[in-house]
This record gives C-alpha cells, sequence and structure tokens, in this order.
C-alpha cells in the first residue's frame, strides 16, 4: 500500500475497523471493511475483482462498504454496512483453497461481518466460504440458504424504475416504454426478464457478447455497444455494471428522463447529483433501488422464505417514492434526500445500541440472536 492508507481511510468515511488479508499458499489478498454497526452487524458482499493496484481495491472496498450502510438504512433494515474485495482474476484464480483461506478471515470478526456473493463471486464460492465460518449469507439452497439473490435485486431494481416511472411520467406502467440496460451481469439479466414481462422496449449492452446474443436470442431486444449505450434515447437509463456511470464526461451523454439502475456508486461524485438535477434528468438513488438483494438474505437471516423475501423487495418501490418527497421537500438533489433518510434513522437507531461486538460461539441461527446484545 502507499503511504496515504490512512488518508486515503479518512477521506471515504469513518469505518470502524479495516482487515488486510493474505495467505501466500492459496494466493489470497483480500480487504474486508467494516463501516458501521450503529443498527447492526455489517453485511455486504465479496467482490473478486482483478484491480490494476491495491490502492484502487482499498477505495472500491471503502465507498462499497460505507454504501452498505446507508442501503440497510434506507432500506428499514437492522443491519450495518461492510464489503470485501478479493484482488485477482475470477475467470482464472478461484479455487477452494483460496476461498476457505477468506472464510478463516470472515470468521475471525466473530459475526460483526456477514459477507455474500457480489460481482465475481458465485453462490458454489459462498458455499467453500461456508466450510469455514457461518458467518455468510447467499449459500446453496441444499445449505439451508436462499441461493443466489441476483433475482430480488433485480425485481427491487424494477420496482424503483416503477417508482421512478410514476414520479416523472405519471405512470409506472412500462409497456412501450424505452428502457436502457447496461451490463447483462445477473442483475441485468434478470432485470431483462421482469422489463420484458412489463412490455418495455429494452435496449442493452455489455462487453460479454455471449451475455448480448442470449439476451437478444431469449428476449428480441435491441443491441448497441457499451461505448453508445449511455446516449441512446430512451425513458430509462438502468446502469447494471460498475460504478461512477455517470462523471464529467458522460453526463453531457444521456438522452433520458430516469436514470434509475442495479449498479452500485453510480454517480463519479457527489455534485453529479445536483448536476443531473439541473438537466432535468430523475436520478433514483442506487442504494435505494438495489437494495432488494440485501432485503432478500435479511429474510435468510431470520429464516428464509422465498415469497417473503420477493415480496420484501416491493418495499423498494415505497423507499424510492419517499426519498423523491424529501428532496422535493427539502428542494435538494435525489441523491442527498436518500442520505438524509439514511442518516437521520442511523443517528436515530444508533443512540439505542452500542456498536456490534460480535458472537464468540460459531452458532448462527437467527438475525435476532445475532444481533443479541
Amino acid at each position: 500500500m502507499s503511504s496515504n492508507t490512512f488518508e486515503l481511510i479518512g477521506k471515504y468515511g469513518d469505518h470502524e475497523e479495516i482487515l488486510f488479508c493474505q495467505d501466500k499458499n492459496v494466493g489470497l489478498k483480500a480487504i474486508i471493511a467494516i463501516h458501521n454497526t450503529a443498527l447492526g452487524p455489517a453485511l455486504g458482499g465479496t467482490r473478486m475483482w482483478n484491480y490494476k493496484t491495491e490502492e484502487e481495491a482499498l477505495i472500491d472496498v471503502l465507498r462499497l462498504s460505507k454504501g452498505m450502510t446507508y442501503k440497510a438504512a434506507a432500506a428499514g433494515l437492522n443491519l450495518g454496512g461492510g464489503k470485501a474485495v478479493i484482488i485477482g482474476d475470477p475467470k482464472t484464480m478461484k479455487t477452494e483453497g483460496l476461498f476457505r483461506a477468506f472464510g478463516h478471515f470472515v470468521n475471525s470478526l466473530n459475526g460483526k461481518y456477514i459477507t455474500a456473493e457480489d460481482v465475481g463471486t458465485s453462490v458454489n464460492d459462498m458455499e467453500h466460504v461456508y466450510m469455514e465460518t457461518p458467518w455468510v449469507t447467499g449459500i446453496p439452497k441444499d445449505f439451508g440458504g436462499s441461493g443466489d439473490p441476483s433475482p430480488y435485486t433485480a425485481h427491487g431494481v424494477l420496482m424503483g424504475i416503477k417508482a421512478s416511472a410514476h414520479e416523472k411520467l405519471g405512470t409506472d406502467a412500462l409497456k412501450g416504454m424505452r428502457v436502457a440496460v447496461q451490463g447483462l451481469g445477473n442483475v441485468g439479466s434478470h432485470l431483462v426478464k421482469y422489463l420484458h414481462e412489463e412490455g418495455a422496449k429494452i435496449i442493452v449492452s455489455d462487453i460479454d457478447q455471449a451475455r448480448v446474443k442470449k439476451c437478444h436470442d431469449q428476449f428480441g431486444v435491441e443491441v448497441v455497444s457499451p461505448e453508445a449505450i449511455l446516449g441512446v434515447e430512451c425513458e430509462i437509463q438502468a446502469p447494471c455494471a460498475m460504478g461512477a456511470v455517470v462523471n464529467d464526461q458522460t453526463i453531457i451523454q444521456f438522452r433520458c428522463q430516469i436514470i434509475a439502475g442495479g449498479a452500485n456508486n453510480q454517480l463519479a461524485e457527489t455534485r453529479h447529483g445536483e448536476a443531473l438535477r439541473e438537466l432535468g434528468i430523475l436520478y433514483a438513488p442506487d442504494y435505494v433501488v438495489n437494495a432488494g438483494g440485501l432485503m432478500n438474505v435479511f429474510v435468510e437471516l431470520e429464516g428464509y422464505s422465498p415469497d417473503r423475501a420477493f415480496e420484501k423487495t416491493r418495499k423498494v418501490y415505497d423507499n424510492v417514492k419517499k426519498v423523491f418527497e424529501i428532496a422535493k421537500r427539502d428542494n435538494i438533489p435525489t441523491n442527498i434526500a436518500a442520505d438524509r433518510s439514511a442518516e437521520e434513522r442511523i443517528i436515530t437507531i444508533g443512540r439505542l445500541k452500542q456498536r456490534h461486538p460480535g458472537k464468540s460461539n460459531r452458532a448462527f441461527t437467527t438475525l435476532k440472536e445475532v444481533n443479541n446484545r
């Protein structure tokens, strides 16, 4: 790491704990960041990515973990925010040993951090983590888990899109509306399915041409290049790839009325929320829109029911509408309104609780037990 590590940590949030993990025998280099446990144990997925530098990985995990704190708070869940990143190529470097070694580090935190799958990791990877620690969700259904959370994330995104359409366009019926989906990973591909069922006109792009072909063959979507997707004329842009999609270079390209998608950290900087407002583009804050997956694993911690999890994701509609109401009430950009809503809940509930201490035993049953003080 560079000499400004602590400066970076201070810049990206007041984190409670950061754990650097290394096991040379299996090639593991990872970082776990616990941002805030005022509302409950920190929950957030493990991302595996071929970062160019260790500093880039640190910045990503700091931003993502803080975002999870706000996501859980805005979603009304009794969870804190955390995240983990594993440095490496997910296509060539995955092994059982790597994920089991990572599970040892997760276990050392005694329940302060609960992990799950994320970009570059899968349910099968979480099965290997689960072999070393109970503090993991999104495990295979055969192990009593909920399996892949992406359908629930995508359904929450659909609810966020519908709430945004109602706010901006006066209707939440998406039939005939043009929706541009950037990224056809697990969440993006499921979102396309839901949009197709709604009768929307869908435009897609992805750097993986196999995904594009599969989506086109299955749903007859319009396909454009990754370089062109942000500039297509449409009612709704749905970013479902990597973050910082709204930046100084891209903001002049948008020809949409709404931005609502599943990607994390869509605004490169906070000021881009105000810039979108000045352009008349309604931005549905990403961590409010993409909370469906978190809602799903929360239900898993309580004792899993797929019907209850699916129904819980419908709450995203109301949460997004609440953000819009705060933005109008206080005359502020929607991203600031979302932060304000989350921060108020963290402060209010945080006064009633202490930071989550973790648990010393391996028993792992319900969220109520996990939160037991």
